[in-house]
This record gives structure tokens, C-alpha cells and sequence, in this order.
């Protein structure tokens, strides 16, 4: 198999476990996780930012038609999750280290473009579990971006850095043939 559709095979995998993950957890209404982005960091950790984008656009487009239309604007959250991995991962490889740091950084910065959509699009409140968060603090007198950012951030820090841990032992773990293209063994001499 080419490199080519190595890289399709398992990008159209990766929308999959996003959309499907993502689904069963919000409508077991878990707390604390997503995991609608464990796909866009594997691609982007093993093939780099763009393809990890592409697959982070793909799965709110995936998302918006099975889910519902507020997905789709968030779908910039989930090209954010690809390029910080993948630029991450080109530049120190995806280690442990690497990985831990990732996913604090996008625990930070996914709330913070999150807020900003779903307070431009929907007033702050999205359907989700935490809107229950986002009304208390509303109503207990936090500005409308904070009462949508608080929540988001706990929920945030939790998902991504799991989700990144998760991936980096997946990664780790993968046979060498399965990743033994150039791009991904020019970056990643050794995943420790």
C-alpha cells in the first residue's frame, strides 16, 4: 500500500472513531471528555499538521449532518487540535513529553476558540453539559465569556491531555511497518 492511501485509509478511520467516540460519549453525557478529537491526534501525530486538519474539518463536517448543525463551526477547534499535534510531533516527535505538553496546550486553547464560537454563534450555550455550568455562573453574576469559558476549560484540560496520553500509546505501540513511511520516521527516529 502507497503512502497515499496508507494516509486516506487511515485518516477516513480516524473521522470515524472521532464521530463515533464523540457521539457515545456526549449522549452518555460523560463528564469531562470528548474524545472526538483521539483521530485528529493520531493523523497529525503520525503524518503531520495538514492531514491532521483535514481530518479534525472532516469530523465536525461529519458531525454537523449526524449531530447536529452546531458541530460544524467547531470544526475550527478541531483543525487547531491537528496543526498544534502535527507542528508538535514534526518538531520534537510524539513522545511522551510531547504529547503531555500538547495536550495541556490545546486544553488551554480549544476552550478559548470554543467560548469565542459559541458565544458569537449561540449566546454561550451549545446543548451540552456544561451549559448547566454556564447558566450558574451567568446568573451568579461572571460575564457571559467566562461563564462559557470556565467550564469548557476543567472539561478541556481533562479531554486533551487523556486523548493526547491516549494516542501517544497507541502510537508507541503500533507496528513499525504501519508507520514506517518517511515523513512520520524523519520526525519520530525514536518514540520514547
Amino acid at each position: 500500500m502507497n503512502q497515499k492511501t496508507l494516509v486516506i485509509t487511515l485518516g477516513a478511520l480516524a473521522v470515524a472513531i472521532n464521530v463515533v467516540a464523540g457521539t457515545v460519549v456526549s449522549n452518555l453525557k460523560i463528564p469531562f471528555l470528548f474524545l472526538d478529537t483521539v483521530g485528529t491526534i493520531f493523523i497529525a501525530a503520525v503524518f503531520g499538521p495538514l492531514w491532521g486538519a483535514l481530518v479534525g474539518l472532516l469530523t465536525n463536517l461529519v458531525l454537523g449532518v449526524t449531530s447536529g448543525y452546531t458541530a460544524i463551526p467547531f470544526a475550527l477547534v478541531n483543525v487547531i487540535v491537528g496543526l498544534v499535534v502535527g507542528y508538535s510531533a514534526r518538531k520534537n516527535g510524539y513522545r511522551f513529553s510531547s504529547a503531555l505538553i500538547s495536550g495541556i496546550v490545546l486544553g488551554i486553547l480549544c476552550p478559548i476558540v470554543g467560548t469565542i464560537i459559541a458565544v458569537g454563534l449561540f449566546g454561550g450555550f451549545t446543548g451540552g453539559v456544561q451549559d448547566v455550568a454556564v447558566l450558574w455562573l451567568k446568573q451568579a453574576g461572571t460575564s457571559l465569556f467566562a461563564a462559557a469559558f470556565l467550564p469548557r476549560l476543567g472539561e478541556n484540560l481533562i479531554d486533551k491531555i487523556l486523548s493526547a496520553l491516549l494516542v501517544y500509546y497507541i502510537v508507541k505501540n503500533l507496528p513499525q511497518s504501519l508507520i514506517n513511511h518517511r515523513s512520520y520516521k524523519k520526525r519520530n527516529t525514536h518514540v520514547a
